[in-house]
Order: C-alpha cells, then structure tokens, then sequence
C-alpha cells in the first residue's frame, strides 16, 4: 500500500513562565521535556537563560521576538539548540532594555505554535556604605535627669544599627533606656533617670553589605550642675588721684608688693595723671 505521509504542528511540551530578575544577577529556568516542574537558581552574573522543548514533524523552526519585534543574535542575544532538541534564549548581560513581552514562534509546514512570557528586570541593588551625617556628642547631664545620644547616618541598604557601653552591647530596650531609629537616619539612646552606673564611653555602629562605621562618645553624670565660669570684661583703668587706688582697681594687691614697714604714703600723686601708662 502507498506510505501517506503525516505532519504534525508543532507543539510545545514545557516553556517557561514569567519571569522576574535583578539586573546583574543570573536567572536560569530549565524546562525538560514531559516533566511538570522547573526551578529558577540566581547567582551573581549576569545572565538569563530561557530553556524550552518543542515536538513536532518535520522538526520545528523556532524563533524569538521582544515586544513584538524579531530578536536577532547578537553578542548579547544567543540562541541554542541541543541534540536532544532543547532549544535556549541566552541573554548577556541583562539591562533594563531587555524587559518585557518575549513570544516564541514554532513553525514547520503543518503550522505553527506560539507561547509568550513576561521578563520583568529589577533596577540593580545600590550598595552604599554607612557614613556619619551627625555624629554622637559628649554629654553631660544631672543626675537624675533624662538624657538622649544623638546622631544621624545614611546607607544604602538601611544599615543595621548596634549600641554598646563601654565593652556590654545593649541588645534590648528596657523601661529606663531605650534604642531608637526613625525612617530618616536618626539615631537615638534614651536614658530615662540618668545614674552615676550609666556615665561611660557609648559607641554606635551601623553595618550594612557595604560596610561598618562606628563613632564613640562620652557621657558624664552629675551630682549637681558644674555651671562654666563666666567670663568677665576686663576694666578699663580710669584716671585716679593716687596710684594705689588705681591698682586696686586692676585687682593688684599692693600691700603683698610692699615690705609692711615700707610707708604708701609717697605713691601719692597729684589729680588727673594716669597711673596704668607711668607702670
């Protein structure tokens, strides 16, 4: 009996799904044939690899588009096809261009079959270590008194923030002394009652994947305030009708000058000259 030849359009066994991926990191989705199952791996490459199997008579001719336009290969854009009739998109690097709908087209004189995924490209992670834009202050506070160490700081990611007092972390809040950080990089140590136990070197770290930085500051506990000596304006010498008189008003102490028998009486000076110049 004459053979009758048969075609068979082209139909695809397993193809990936969408798919989402951070710029500058490997993203690899293998589909075997006639099995239900696949896995995404990310390591730090660049790379995407889309792996699919397709049957069909004669043997399929696949091709790709993004966004409705042909994908030709190119450094970037590679396209595989394994013995065992696995066929593979590689792209690298990955950009942000590469983002959107990716549809492959399966043909051969029978027909054609077609499946479309989403690639969605995450902006690549910006990594920034810690840096102080305020920094922790010596402080002094009466005792009994509340107190706040202060300070502000940026990274990218959010840092993590890590208190000790002199060589003992500060792991966890209590009702007296509490840690604090707000969306905008501040810093904060709240001590509710100050002691003379909590007086001591504070230091502040921040850490991120790009870094550590610390900065240590000293706080002081008072029994009562220790007010700064007041500066005062020096006088201005006037004229005076004797030169003890004017001394005096410099603050000099003249009998610790003279010998006690000695007579002061002969400093005296007639009114109206100046004594301060004449010294």
């Amino acid at each position: 009996e004459p053979i009758q030849e048969r075609f068979f359009r082209p139909h695809f066994l397993q193809a990936p799904g969408d798919l989402t991926v951070q710029e500058g990191k490997l993203c690899r989705m293998d589909c075997k044939a006639r099995l239900l199952q696949s896995f995404v791996r990310l390591r730090p490459f660049p790379i995407i690899l889309f792996t699919l199997k397709v049957s069909g008579l004669p043997t399929p001719d696949l091709s790709w588009q993004l966004n409705g336009r042909p994908i030709r290969p190119d450094s970037s854009h590679k396209m595989l096809v394994r013995e065992n009739g696995v066929h593979s998109l590689i792209i690298e690097p990955v950009t942000a261009r590469d983002a959107g709908i990716y549809t492959c087209i399966a043909s051969n004189r029978a027909g054609e079959n077609t499946f479309s995924l989403e690639l969605i490209v995450a902006a690549k992670e910006v990594h920034k270590a810690p840096v102080f834009i305020e920094k922790l202050q010596n402080t002094g506070v009466t005792e009994g008194f509340p107190v706040r160490l202060e300070c502000r700081i940026s990274g990218e990611p959010s840092p993590q923030i890590f208190w000790k007092k002199e060589n003992e972390s500060l792991t966890y809040n209590t009702d007296r002394v509490s840690m604090h950080q707000d969306n905008y990089g501040y810093i904060c140590l709240l001590i509710q009652g100050a002691t003379k136990e909590d007086a001591g070197w504070y230091t502040v770290s921040a850490k991120n994947e790009a870094g550590i930085v610390s900065c240590t500051a000293r706080l002081d506990v008072y029994t009562q305030w220790q007010q700064p000596p007041q500066t005062t304006k020096p006088k201005k010498v006037r004229p005076s009708a004797s030169r003890y008189a004017a001394l005096c008003d410099q603050g000099l102490d003249i009998k610790a000058a003279f010998q006690p028998e000695a007579n002061p009486a002969h400093l005296t000076m007639q009114s109206g000259l100046v004594e301060s110049d004449d010294l």
